[in-house]
C-alpha cells in the first residue's frame, strides 16, 4: 500500500518490477551486494504515477534491454527519488540505456551511471523534466552521458560526466520547447564548450566546476571511488 516499505536483504534477484503507481519504498541492504538483474528482457525498475513519496534505494541494477525507452530505470509523470544506486550494463536500441524520466521532477541522488548502451542518452536522459541531479557519478557510457529535450530544466550539481562515447552533454536539435541546464561544482570533461546545445538550450554556468581527470581507483573493475589525490576530493559544494 501507499506509503509502506520494502526492505530488500543482499542478493542478486533476477526481476522486471513495475511499482504499478504505488508511492512506496523499496531500500536495498548494500548498493554492492544488493542487485536486481533484468536478464535482458525489459526493463528493470518501471515507475509511473507515484507521489514524491516515492523511493528507491541502495540497488545495483543492471541488465535491462528494450526497443524503446529506459532499459535500466524509467520515470513517467512522477516525481520519486532514486538514491545511492549502481545502474549499469542495460542497453536501450532507441532512447536510454541507463535512467530515463519523462513528466517529472525526480531527485537523483548519488547515482552511479556507467557502461549503460543507447543511440540517444545512453547515460540519463530527460524528457520534459525538472531533475535535481546530485552527487552522481555519469561515465564511461556508450553514448552521450546526459541528453535533455523538451523543455527540460535539469539542476547539476557535485556529480562528474566524464568518456561517454558520443559526449557528455547534449541538448536535443529541433525542439519546439528549449531546454535550460544549470550547473554547479561539477567535473564536465572538456567543460562549458564540450556541451553541444544544438542552439536550443541555455546553460547557466555556475560556481565551482572544473575539467580534471576524476582520478577513480579502478574501473577496470568497476570501483569508482576516489583516489585520495584526485583533485574532486573537497572540491564540491561545501553544503553537500
Amino acid at each position: 500500500s501507499d506509503d509502506d516499505s520494502v526492505t530488500v536483504a543482499a542478493g542478486t534477484y533476477v526481476e522486471n518490477i513495475k511499482f504499478r503507481g504505488k508511492s512506496i519504498a523499496v531500500i536495498g541492504e548494500d548498493k554492492e551486494t544488493t542487485i536486481v538483474d533484468g536478464d535482458g528482457s525489459g526493463r528493470v525498475f518501471n515507475i509511473r504515477n507515484v507521489n514524491s513519496t516515492t523511493l528507491l534505494k541502495n540497488f545495483t541494477i543492471q541488465n535491462g534491454h528494450v526497443n524503446d525507452e529506459g532499459g535500466g530505470v524509467f520515470i513517467r509523470d512522477c516525481s520519486p527519488k532514486i538514491e545511492n544506486c549502481i545502474i549499469k550494463n542495460n542497453v536501450s536500441n532507441a532512447w536510454t540505456g541507463g535512467l530515463q524520466t519523462s513528466f517529472g521532477n525526480p531527485e537523483l541522488v548519488g547515482l552511479t551511471i556507467i557502461h549503460n548502451t543507447s543511440g540517444a542518452g545512453a547515460g540519463i536522459s530527460l524528457i520534459a523534466s525538472d531533475a535535481t541531479i546530485t552527487n552522481c557519478t555519469i561515465v564511461n557510457n556508450n553514448g552521450i552521458g546526459l541528453w535533455i529535450t523538451h523543455g527540460s530544466t535539469p539542476l547539476l550539481k557535485n556529480s562528474i560526466i566524464s568518456n561517454n562515447s558520443d559526449g557528455q552533454l547534449f541538448f536535443r536539435e529541433g525542439d519546439d520547447d528549449p531546454s535550460t541546464l544549470s550547473v554547479s561544482y561539477s567535473n564536465i570533461q572538456g567543460g562549458q564548450d564540450s556541451i553541444i546545445t544544438n542552439d536550443n538550450g541555455t546553460v547557466n554556468w555556475g560556481s565551482g566546476n572544473i575539467d580534471v581527470d576524476p582520478m577513480f581507483v579502478d574501473t577496470t573493475n568497476g570501483n569508482y571511488h576516489l583516489l585520495a589525490s584526485s583533485q574532486l576530493i573537497n572540491a564540491g559544494h561545501p553544503d553537500l
